[in-house]
């Protein structure tokens, strides 16, 4: 078992994406850190299509990820929605016994200059944990006119507090990409999901995110010392909020100081999904005066 690799669950709709992050990987992963992508078992022909059968990435087929839990359902993993099968894939991934802890990333993230081991833990193994109260990001909501950006985080953030009965202030664990520790996953499997005979399956949902249930699992369990960082990349939750950063003289350049990479959202960066933006003309024609309206409104 390695003590820490990268990995990404991904799926054909953003394999440009992910080939735009196998390159940064392959720039900037000074330490050899081993690179995992998980898909559908029925995606690897395009995936090795798209990103070539080289030596530079590890391929696993989500279902044996499922199947690793033998507690786990396939069949629910087939009927579930695929933003919210793939949540609990990366958040099962420990179960392969590959690694002792992970950097979950997501598709559109992209490194920008070289990482090592000691940016995600220290020489005596504890993995470093993101964990802060996201106040940068919920005054640039406000200051725009977006207060329903803290308003929903906060209530998402309250009811999985409640599932623990902590009382106190919200924490955060995102954005991605987040560093995991399967000691941390297997705290939460044998002290709260096993009594309740549950499993990830039935407890992530879109009200209750596997980003918060793991950052309450560690607060309530403390499997592993909690070595708070601050996000590891600069994330674009919304295009205005891109907008914005840029004309205040943000670039990729000057991120370097702060960040490791950039996370462009993959709502809002259509041109990077397989097979372009499907939606009708008109759909497409409304998308993009919406977004040079709010362009414009970067400079108000």
């Amino acid at each position: 078992m390695k003590d820490f690799v990268l990995y990404c669950k991904s799926y054909r709709n953003d394999f440009l994406r992910l080939k735009r992050l196998l390159s940064s990987i392959e720039q900037f992963n000074r330490d050899h850190l081993p690179f995992y992508i998980s898909t559908p078992r029925a995606d690897q022909d395009l995936l090795v299509q798209v990103l070539g059968n080289e030596a530079s990435y590890v391929w696993i087929a989500d279902e044996d990820i499922v199947r690793a839990n033998p507690d786990a359902s396939l069949e629910k993993y087939q009927a579930m929605p695929g933003g919210l099968s793939q949540a609990i894939v990366k958040s099962e991934f420990w179960r392969l016994s590959l690694a002792k802890n992970y950097l979950c990333l997501d598709s559109d993230c992209v490194f920008i200059r070289p990482f090592f081991m000691d940016d995600f833990m220290g020489s005596d193994g504890v993995p470093f944990t993101v964990l802060h109260q996201n106040k940068e990001y919920f005054q640039l909501a406000q200051n725009r006119g977006q207060s329903e950006v803290q308003r929903n985080l906060q209530l998402e953030a309250k009811r999985v507090q409640a599932l623990f009965g902590r009382v106190g202030p919200e924490f955060y664990c995102a954005p991605a990409p987040f560093i995991w520790s399967a000691k941390v996953w297997e705290s939460l499997d044998q002290r709260y999901l096993k009594p309740k005979g549950l499993t990830l399956w039935d407890m992530v949902t879109p009200d209750y995110p596997e980003t918060l249930i793991y950052g309450e699992a560690l607060l309530n369990y403390r499997a592993i010392p909690l070595i708070a960082i601050e996000p590891l990349f600069r994330v674009y939750h919304y295009d205005w909020q891109y907008y914005l950063m840029r004309r205040l003289g943000e670039s990729d350049e000057k991120l370097k100081s702060n960040y490791l990479g950039v996370l462009y959202q993959s709502n809002w960066e259509s041109s990077m999904s397989a097979g372009g933006d499907q939606k009708s003309l008109p759909s497409r024609v409304l998308k993009r005066t919406k977004r040079f309206l709010r362009y414009l409104q970067s400079y108000l």
